[in-house]
């Protein structure tokens, strides 16, 4: 038997912040999806605590402003690959006006922080999306482009090879006969 579920990202984390700090016995306010307020300093040992409690979860605590806006960077690039709506602007304007910081500013603390340039994250995060698409959904080539706002499937298509080495073709054909084999194992 199999089943597919799909999940509220913000309400998880909640669900898991609200859960693990409750056991701390501080009072707190959860700021967004990104900040926790404490009325009073944490101890080194309940800081410990909290930080291995979210670990198992995959939760980072981040004492570092600039690592914080970094994350924040780089998760709105994965909404706005999603939002459909915002896949029409370009990513400088769309990053600016959803964190409130100039785009050079941005662009040059996260090249500094990850090596790489903006530009370079969201062609590989748009591969990434292009990959699970494929896989998941029964979306054309030409329907995964338009989505993600590429001019051409070519344009698309070359993206995809540079990056996989793989056409999304060949990447389809491996996926289908993944799926061919494992239902005939189940």
């Amino acid at each position: 038997m199999k089943i597919y579920v799909t999940f509220d990202f913000d309400v998880a984390c909640n669900a898991i912040l609200e859960e693990q700090l409750s056991k701390l016995n501080v009072e707190y306010f959860i700021n967004g999806t990104r900040e926790i307020l404490f009325n009073k300093q944490l101890t080194e040992q309940q800081q410990s605590v909290l930080a291995t409690s979210l670990k198992k979860y995959g939760v980072e605590v981040i004492d570092n402003q600039k690592t914080e806006l970094i994350q924040r960077i780089k998760d709105a690039i994965q909404e706005m690959l999603k939002d459909d709506e915002a896949n029409l602007y370009k990513i400088s304007s769309y990053l600016s006006d959803k964190l409130d910081y100039s785009y050079a500013y941005l662009s040059n603390l996260f090249s500094e922080a990850t090596y790489t340039s903006i530009e370079n994250f969201v062609i590989l995060q748009k591969v990434d999306y292009v990959k699970e698409l494929i896989a998941t959904t029964d979306l054309t080539l030409t329907e995964i482009a338009y989505r993600l706002n590429y001019s051409s499937v070519a344009h698309l298509s070359g993206q995809f090879k540079k990056i996989t080495g793989l056409t999304p073709t060949v990447f389809y054909k491996i996926i289908e006969k993944r799926k061919a084999v494992k239902s005939k194992t189940v």
